[in-house]
Formats: structure tokens, sequence, C-alpha cells
């Protein structure tokens, strides 16, 4: 069913056509757990807090209707991320079923939430498919990650990594990105930080860019069509997270499929209830996020 848009949603304020992307198929469906976190960091992308509601959390009868329609649409993985997922009493038991079906990826700050609920984690390297974790290490020292997070989540995030990692699952790291970083001094500092925990030198690490908080409006260059053609072609359009992926998410009560893993924020990007008719959806690059994508190539994927 076609949704009505705003004006805004086709023309930026200068009145040029904006950018889009047409998703041409459901290889990653995402689940926002709920805004619910056990930290309160001013940088949060989803400006989640201990008890914050903005978007619930998820039980297990809201979660698998989606994953079996998503299996019949070919899905290829199944990601969950928060808030902090493991404040979802459930999450254990929607993994469990995510993952005799496809390969899971948690994201999670690694603190207290996770580490409270590792003998029941522990179960799911039985699963058919493995379940993988990212876990938050915003800077590869205490003295800047905690200043963000809070004193001593350093620590337990890298000793949440490491318990993850003893227990058999597949661990990555997420990190912030800087404007004009030395992006191999920088990776270089966590490889130690690594080596000093125990853990492979090697281990994946996704960086972001600062995405600002929920219902900000950063001053950013608008995405139009031009830039999408002179820039980017139809291959490298496929890479966009809007182009493979749907996020669903708890609003109100209610289950909805969002465009974007980024953006549940503008109610323009609320595909409705069915997941099948959201992937016929033209995506606008209307929101500032969009540009983050455009400039840096972020992706929440692995």
């Amino acid at each position: 069913m076609q949704r009505i848009h705003t004006e805004n949603w086709f023309k930026t304020p200068e009145g040029e056509d904006r950018g889009y992307i047409d998703p041409f198929t459901l290889r990653e469906l995402w689940f926002h757990t709920g805004t619910a976190c056990n930290l309160q960091c001013p940088f949060c992308l989803e400006g989640s807090g201990p008890g914050d509601k903005r978007l619930e959390l998820v039980k297990f009868d809201d979660v698998k209707p989606y994953i079996d329609e998503a299996i019949g649409l070919g899905v290829e993985q199944f990601s969950f991320t928060g808030g902090e997922p493991f404040l979802a009493k459930q999450l254990v038991k929607i993994l469990a079923y995510a993952a005799e079906r496809k390969p899971c990826l948690v994201l999670t700050n690694g603190t207290e939430a996770i580490q409270q609920r590792m003998d029941e984690v522990a179960s799911l390297t039985d699963a058919q498919y493995p379940v993988s974790f990212r876990v938050s290490i915003d800077k590869p020292t205490a003295e800047e990650h905690d200043a963000g997070r809070g004193e001593g989540n350093f620590v337990k995030a890298m000793q949440g990594l490491k318990k993850l990692h003893d227990a058999g699952f597949h661990v990555s790291v997420a990190r912030h990105m800087d404007k004009d970083e030395d992006k191999v001094e920088i990776e270089t500092a966590y490889q130690s930080l690594f080596a000093e925990y125990g853990l492979p030198v090697d281990l994946n690490i996704v960086a972001f860019p600062d995405f600002a908080t929920p219902g900000s409006l950063p001053l950013v260059p608008q995405v139009t069509t031009t830039c999408m053609t002179t820039y980017q072609t139809e291959e490298s359009r496929k890479d966009f997270m809007c182009a493979f992926s749907k996020m669903v998410v708890k609003k109100n009560g209610q289950m909805r499929v969002y465009a974007c893993t980024l953006v549940d924020d503008d109610e323009e990007y609320d595909l409705g209830a069915n997941l099948r008719e959201s992937l016929s959806e033209r995506i606008s690059m209307k929101h500032h996020r969009c540009y983050s994508c455009f400039a840096y190539g972020a992706s929440c994927s692995e």
C-alpha cells in the first residue's frame, strides 16, 4: 500500500529532487528491542536510558511473526539493537528461535545487563546458526570511553567482550569515528587493547560517525538525486542499508516496520506493519543520518 508523504519527502528546502533508494531485497532484518538501557550516554543516537519507553521492549510474541515472514522473503540474517537488548526479558528466547533459522547479530554495551545473564546466553552456542555479538568500545582507553559511558564501564565492557569470546561466540567491536582521525593509529591502539585482554588482535571493528540524538536537526548537506547519480552507481546504491534491510520497532503497543536501522524518529520512515509491503517502498534520503551513510558509507551490518 503506497503511503502518503509530505513534500519534504520528495524535495529539499531548495526545491531539488531528493536522493532515494529503491530496495531490491531483504537480506537483513533488524529488531529494535526497545530504548531502555542500563546506561545513560549523552551522545546516544536512540536517546536511550534507564526506563526509557520511546520504543517499547519487545516480547517473543511480538517478534516471532516477523521472523517467520522474513524467512519466507529470503532473509539471510537477523540483527538486534537497542537500548540495551538484554533488558528485554525474553531476548534469549527470541534469539534461540531466530538462530534455529538464520545467523543472528546482537549489539550490546557488554556491561551488567548481559553479564548477569551469561548462563542463559551461553546456551545459544548450541543453536543451529551462530549468534554473534558486537560490543560498544567507543575509544581504546578507559578515560575516553568512560567520559561518555560513565566511570568503570570501559573495564566492564571489555570484560563482557572477553566473556563472550571465551564462551565461544564470534565478537566484534563498535567504536566512534572522529573527523580527520588517523584510522591506522586508532586501530593499532585497539589491537594493543585486545592483546592486553587476551583477545584476537584482528577482531572486526565497525566505526560510526556522530549520528546526533533523536529529533535533532543538525545542518548537513542535502542528498539530492544528482548526488546519488554523480557520486554513486547502481551497484554502490545497493550497499546502502535501506536497500537491503528493514527494522521492526514497537511503538504505542504496535509493531511497525521502519525503512532504516538508523531512523526511527521520523514518522515518514514508518512503512506500516507489513514486512512484505514495506519492500516495495522507495526510500527518500531526507533524514540527516542519510547524509552520514552517503558521506561515510556508514552501515550497521557486518
